[in-house]
């Protein structure tokens, strides 16, 4: 399980050793390990962008007798801000973080996978297949992950190894509160022509994640669908986690793309700035 630090990465640790698993538990700092460790979850110092700490966790697999059920691909980072606006350097450390990175491991755990014919679950997100104003970056790796994983189930299904994507909406963790302190503060770098353009977009779009988070699922209950993608004999390819998700992936399916644009610009506008309409007619 990587990005077990904190929320529903912690939260799934916890209940997939609950149901008696042995849990390798991705975590960044010694006191993010402290936290977690107990019964069935161990700690792994893990930063899924520095290959020598990928190839430890793989030699700690790979020596392990028990075999490797799953590979629960779960860090990422939220980084929010309109594409004209967004450092370069910001684009190419999300995909590195949010996609590269689950690429990595991947490739570092299949072997074991493939002995063992075990599942690879990759943590998607509703970003994964609609990309909502200032969301470019974040959900440009989520499309990318979502097609990584078709790519790669197509591969080794025939070889017994199966790949799952789950796709959560609002979820009550500390992972939005951090998106939008980073998109505040990249707001605030932003030019005051491009603030002209878009600083009341990024505050719907904020005030949009905040609501959303509120009123999303719990880190327990959305950890409980992870759970059952692990564990169900047969799971479907892909899960959704509230129901918010699940409305947002039927509506892009049922709807043309200048209709979602309209209805995610008449969401939007419930969320804007006063005399700031004008700025997401759809």
């Amino acid at each position: 399980m990587t990005g077990a630090s904190t929320g529903m990465g912690a939260s799934a640790a916890r209940e997939l050793a609950r149901r008696g698993f042995h849990v390798l538990a991705g975590v960044r700092r010694d006191r993010d390990a402290d936290a977690i460790r107990s019964t069935g979850v161990e700690p792994i110092i893990l930063d899924i962008t520095k290959p020598e700490q990928v190839e430890a966790l793989a030699a700690r697999v790979a020596g392990d007798p028990r075999g490797l059920h799953a590979l629960v691909n779960n860090a990422g980072i939220q980084v929010n801000a309109p594409v004209e606006a967004l450092p370069m350097t910001q684009w190419r450390w999300v995909f590195e973080v949010n996609l590269f990175g689950h690429v990595a491991v991947t490739q570092a755990l299949l072997p074991a996978l493939l002995r063992s014919g075990g599942r690879v679950i990759n943590i998607s997100s509703v970003g994964g297949k609609v990309a909502m104003a200032t969301y470019g970056a974040y959900a440009g790796a989520k499309f990318a992950l979502e097609a990584v994983s078709d790519s790669l189930r197509r591969e080794v299904a025939p070889l017994g190894v199966q790949v799952v994507v789950v796709e959560p909406g609002g979820v009550r963790t500390e992972m939005a509160t951090r998106g939008i302190a980073t998109a505040n503060d990249l707001a605030a770098r932003m030019t005051p022509e491009q603030h002209e353009r878009y600083g009341s977009l990024v505050q719907a779009t904020n005030a949009l994640m905040a609501s959303g988070t509120a009123s999303g699922l719990t880190a327990d209950a959305a950890a409980r669908v992870v759970a059952k993608a692990v564990t169900t004999r047969r799971p479907r390819t892909r899960y959704t986690i509230g129901r918010d998700a699940a409305l947002v992936t039927g509506l892009t399916r049922m709807l043309s793309d200048r209709t979602l644009d309209r209805v995610i610009a008449a969401n939007l506008r419930r969320h804007s700035p006063k005399g700031t309409a004008r700025a997401y007619s759809g």
